[in-house]
């Protein structure tokens, strides 16, 4: 059985990425796989790493379980907005505080290189937008998905990581929400 763990970054209950996240884990349960869903809004923890890699900071009891659940999944389903180009604070400070060295990759002594320990898990990120994604692509350089995907995600060794782009959402009508709520739900049903 496939573990799934979606990781939910928008702060408001109301948006629709918490409407994506929720078809993905329906669609994902209707397809057997055992699934876990975090809202990061909902958890309790500093999201400002307050000593960069010089000092750890102890993991609050929310950052533990959530840990272990991402340490757990085969597969990492990322849903977030775009806000100013990039991931919403919170998103930003929970990875900031998870993804450290020891946990997600290891520095190599004297060497540029280092080992990425989340080898062997997949991922696809969500993301909603304001703008088309070609526009956001071709004229912005898609900035959320290259930090995300390319120096999170991949630089941990997850790998293959797809990309869904959903908008444009402040112009959306209810038929186009349908629409994206129940191709979140397929990508679910599809464990992709």
């Amino acid at each position: 059985m496939k573990n799934i763990l979606i990781i939910n970054g928008h702060p408001n209950k109301a948006s629709i990425n918490f409407a994506l996240a929720e078809a993905y884990y329906k669609g994902a349960v209707n397809a057997g796989a055992n699934v876990s869903l975090i809202n990061i809004a909902d958890l309790t923890f500093n999201p400002n790493l307050q000593f960069g890699y010089q000092q750890r900071m102890d993991l609050e009891p929310d950052l533990i379980s959530s840990l272990e659940k991402i340490k757990a999944a085969d597969h990492l389903v990322w849903v977030h907005p775009v806000w100013w180009g990039g991931l919403p604070a919170l998103m930003k400070g929970f990875i900031d505080r998870l993804f450290l060295p020891g946990i997600a990759f290891k520095y190599r002594e004297n060497s540029v290189w280092w080992d990425k320990l989340f080898k062997g898990k997949t991922a696809r990120i969500i993301t909603t937008l304001d703008q088309p994604s070609w526009y956001y692509r071709i004229f912005f350089g898609r900035p959320s998905v290259n930090q995300l995907k390319k120096s999170v995600l991949q630089f941990c060794g997850i790998n293959p990581v797809k990309v869904t782009y959903v908008g444009i959402v402040k112009k959306s009508t209810k038929k186009q929400r349908e629409r994206w709520i129940n191709a979140a739900f397929k990508l679910g049903k599809n464990l992709s």
